[in-house]
């Protein structure tokens, strides 16, 4: 057997939540590869509303496993909140043993917070749009070899590491300036690791690999999207992670002859959160009708998305880089009043027409070069087959897979699971 990868092609909020709870029941096992409690994937069902930050979307299936990977940096105390919230609205997933946590993963410690908060506000105009919950530290610390992982928590010293740890952080956070009281947090970090060492603890590695011996179904799912990973996005705005398929191979413990098929969400438009560079995005009327109509505010931060045309270039670039053999289409439904809409086909850039993202669109900023295509203005949320589908959109599928050439396998005509088309 191989792991299926779910994952992102823009900048983040696709829509990856749904699709894997969609998605769930054909696996045995669920996997985060990465990121933080940055991510807010947002399930609907059954007129109920959750967001995951932490723990995987496959959590509301009763047969699926979730294994949160060691390439994720987990916050104890938002794991917790999470957990807790799903048990007071019925779903007990430490109760149910259908979560684990991999002993590898990095903990997000309070002092972490600290110097992502002290950290952004010396970048001032030039500050990339952080979370503040101190995803980039911990990574940081991850790589400087001195990070706390969850394994660690059942060591008989770690209460020594962690005071290391944190003296360490006071003393950088010494000249930011003085050092605001976090003991209300300390206290509530130390109380979740005691709650943590109540959900098993495993070694992913061996986990997810004993899974495909045995012929049993993984899926691996991303955070963020592909143009925010540390190597290949938007640099310097981007996350802390590999947010690509290879961040899966490094994030579980797979070989990378062990990845099967690669599924590429995408909305029907662009949207992104915080700073950096968006060729496509339009500072108007019609940015603002998009924001509105798609409701795009972050759904852990609830800071306004800023919106654009769907960006082709950008999309084969992701594509590209994920070996991607499926798209999924998100927010098609969002589109649904305009009577024409627009995608960019090439850039012109640096005195050039080209076709692809080039090194440097931060100091060069690309200009979208727009192609309008005809919308279908008609409702699509009740549409529940791929036969009642309008001939405008079916145009616009087509026409994005010639451009892509990657098949586009499911439709998303709303943010229930129920309103998601299979086209192939």
């Amino acid at each position: 057997m191989q792991v299926d990868v779910l994952l992102g092609l823009q900048w983040g909020d696709e829509g990856k939540g749904k699709i894997v709870d969609v998605l769930c029941p054909q696996y045995d096992l669920i996997a985060r590869f990465q990121g933080g409690p940055n991510a807010g994937h947002t399930l609907e069902f059954d007129n109920k509303k959750f967001v995951l930050n932490t723990i995987p979307s496959g959590i509301f299936n009763p047969k699926t496993l979730n294994l949160i990977g060691n390439g994720v940096v987990i916050d104890p105390i938002i794991l917790k909140r999470e957990l807790d919230n799903l048990k007071s609205a019925g779903f007990d997933p430490v109760g149910t043993g259908k979560l684990v946590l991999a002993r590898k993963a990095h903990l997000i410690l309070p002092t972490h917070q600290l110097l992502d908060a002290a950290s952004e506000s010396k970048m001032g105009a030039g500050k990339i749009g952080s979370t503040l919950k101190g995803i980039g530290p911990t990574y940081m610390d991850k790589t400087g070899r001195n990070g706390l992982r969850v394994g660690d928590t059942t060591l008989p010293d770690f209460m020594e590491r962690y005071e290391r740890l944190k003296e360490k952080h006071l003393n950088i956070l010494a000249h930011y300036g003085e050092v605001p009281d976090f003991k209300e947090r300390e206290d509530a970090f130390l109380a979740a690791i005691e709650f943590l060492k109540t959900i098993p603890h495993v070694d992913s590695e061996h986990l997810v690999n004993q899974y495909l011996k045995e012929g049993k179904k993984v899926l691996a799912e991303g955070a963020q999207g592909t143009l925010l990973d540390i190597d290949f996005g938007s640099y310097p705005f981007v996350t802390s992670s590999n947010t690509t398929t290879a961040g899966a191979c490094t994030g579980l413990g797979i070989a990378p002859n062990r990845i099967g098929e690669v599924l590429g969400i995408f909305k029907a438009y662009c949207t992104r959160v915080g700073g950096g560079p968006f060729p496509t995005e339009l500072d108007d009327e019609v940015g603002e009708q998009l924001r509105q109509l798609g409701h795009e505010f972050g759904a852990t931060t609830g800071r306004a998305r800023r919106t654009g045309w769907i960006d082709i270039p950008a999309l084969k670039y992701a594509i590209m880089l994920n070996g991607v053999t499926e798209l999924v289409m998100m927010k098609a439904d969002v589109l649904d009043t305009f009577e024409k809409i627009y995608a960019c086909t090439h850039y012109r850039y640096n005195g050039e027409v080209i076709d692809y993202m080039p090194y440097d669109i931060n100091s060069i900023k690309p200009e979208p070069i727009l192609e309008e295509i005809e919308g279908w203005n008609q409702d699509l949320t009740g549409i529940r087959s791929k036969e009642e589908i309008p001939a405008a959109l079916a145009n616009y599928i087509a026409y994005l897979e010639k451009a892509l050439e990657v098949p586009i396998k499911y439709l998303s005509v709303g943010p229930d699971r129920t309103q998601t088309i299979v086209l192939k």
